[in-house]
């Protein structure tokens, strides 16, 4: 590796992090504007909510996908056409004023962040000894938590000043600057021989996920007893079973189901998805009670908001630097109990709270995923082998992306069926002089959040202790 390479590491990384912050910033950003989008599009919060499902199912659909197809034709190749068809994504919907348009410009926005997505562990991978490796994996790792939190705030300011369409417009000329950036700095791809994309596996975890994840969606509205949306979903598991068998079978599958036979590396997924779940659910119910409960402008409701990405900001190398001297299992477990803390308090907020309360709470459940999001990377990427670094990357990416989907839909689920039972009669939307039914909901929402983290941290201590155990019978 030339020394003039070794200088361009620096610029690489930058890109490859500034790219996953707008990827994950885009996710989110939306979210602090919904209240506004629902009233300006005059539709439903049941509906409103497909403008941040449309984005994160697409990315689910095609991540293995674009992945495989980084490792054949090129990782860097596969995340600049990726960063265009993001611009080009986002632009388009900014534009919309109309609800249908607009969902169909996130889904092209969520297949040009998919394919940098995917890649972006890879080109890390790929660019640092393994020495620097952990270090510029723990970068990502904050900027992802960093681009997830930060949406909303960034998204209230854009709100307050403009209308909800320049949420789209900010990431457009950035977006525009990594590209070109891209294009200049990126390593160039090495040709990759008797490589081949499996057709049938992306098609069948493609529809699989997109009928699935749609099904669960529209179930708010039309039920799980619905005859359709439980034919739909039958449909879907059937899709994905017949895509695991295939897998199995493949000599190149898109997903190396090898890799969940390491306790480690499976527990530490299911850690991960539990934290996003979290993470999702808050930041999709929370600005609903900061405007609509509490009566907060959209651009105080931002600033609120802003503390989060802030404390972690500010705690993300401190806590790294923290694993390596405690060790990760410990600062995940940590993490989790925080995070638990947190949501219980969370649960007791009401109509009468303070805007001071909520911010104490955001800095308490900052401080938790600190703690715990660059340890459990860490934990990730060590227990995947040398040569399937990238194919963990791309699981890592998927897994986090999944999270955030069920933590919508099991958000907005369970909080229609809380506050169903709360008023009487079926709602699917903001009951409007009734702030307490909405607060009933969300309250419970939080107490089931809570009881997630615990089950996490247990997995976690279980996992600490075989790892302990196992390095033990090593020594001996």
């Amino acid at each position: 590796m030339s020394a003039d390479f070794n200088q361009r590491k620096g610029v690489i990384l930058f890109i490859v992090v500034a790219m996953s912050i707008l990827e994950t910033l885009d996710a989110s950003i939306v979210n602090i504007a919904l209240p506004v989008m629902s009233k300006s599009l005059s539709v439903p919060l049941s509906s409103i909510e497909w403008v941040v499902a449309s984005y994160i199912m697409i990315i689910c659909s095609t991540l293995l996908f674009f992945g495989r197809l980084g490792d054949i034709v090129g990782k860097s190749k596969v995340f600049n056409y990726g960063t265009l068809v993001f611009i080009v994504g986002t632009l388009l919907c900014g534009i919309c004023n109309s609800f249908i348009p607009l969902i169909v410009c996130r889904f092209i926005e969520g297949i040009g962040a998919s394919a940098s997505m995917a890649n972006n562990q890879g080109i890390i991978t790929q660019l640092y000894p393994r020495e620097g490796r952990g270090k510029a994996l723990g970068i990502l790792a904050a900027a992802v938590a960093l681009g997830t939190m930060a949406g909303a705030p960034l998204g209230g300011f854009v709100v307050s000043v403009l209308s909800w369409n320049f949420i789209f417009y900010v990431n457009v000329p950035i977006g525009a600057v990594i590209f070109v950036m891209g294009l200049k700095y990126l390593p160039r791809d090495k040709k990759v021989s008797d490589q081949h994309i499996d057709k049938a596996g992306s098609i069948l975890q493609f529809l699989g996920t997109m009928l699935l994840f749609g099904a669960l969606i529209q179930a708010q509205k039309a039920g799980f007893s619905s005859p359709t949306i439980l034919g739909t979903i039958l449909l879907a598991v059937i899709l994905i079973v017949l895509f695991i068998g295939l897998q199995k079978k493949s000599k190149q599958p898109l997903l190396d189901l090898s890799l969940f036979k390491n306790r480690l590396f499976s527990l530490s997924l299911i850690c991960a998805i539990i934290s996003f779940v979290c993470i999702a659910a808050n930041t999709f119910l929370f600005p609903f009670y900061l405007q609509d409960t509490l009566k907060i402008s959209p651009s105080n409701a931002g600033l609120l908001m802003m503390i989060s990405p802030i404390v972690i900001a500010v705690l993300s190398a401190f806590c790294g630097t923290l694993a390596d001297k405690i060790g990760s299992e410990i600062l995940t477990v940590i993490g989790l109990l925080i995070m638990a803390v947190n949501f219980l308090l969370m649960s007791y907020l009401n109509i009468h709270s303070t805007a001071l309360t909520c911010a104490i709470l955001l800095v308490i459940r900052a401080v938790g995923q600190s703690c715990f999001q660059p340890a459990n990377n860490s934990l990730i990427m060590s227990a995947c082998p040398k040569d399937k670094l990238g194919i963990g990357g791309s699981v890592n990416s998927l897994v986090r992306n999944f999270g955030q989907y069920l933590g919508i839909v099991l958000s907005t689920t369970f909080l229609y069926c809380f506050m169903n039972g709360k008023i009487g009669y079926n709602v699917t939307d903001y009951v409007k002089g009734r702030d307490d039914v909405f607060v009933f909901g969300m309250q419970n929402d939080y107490r089931i959040l809570m009881a997630l983290c615990l089950l996490g941290a247990l997995l976690t201590a279980f996992r600490f202790a075989k790892t302990r155990s196992s390095k033990a019978q090593a020594s001996k």
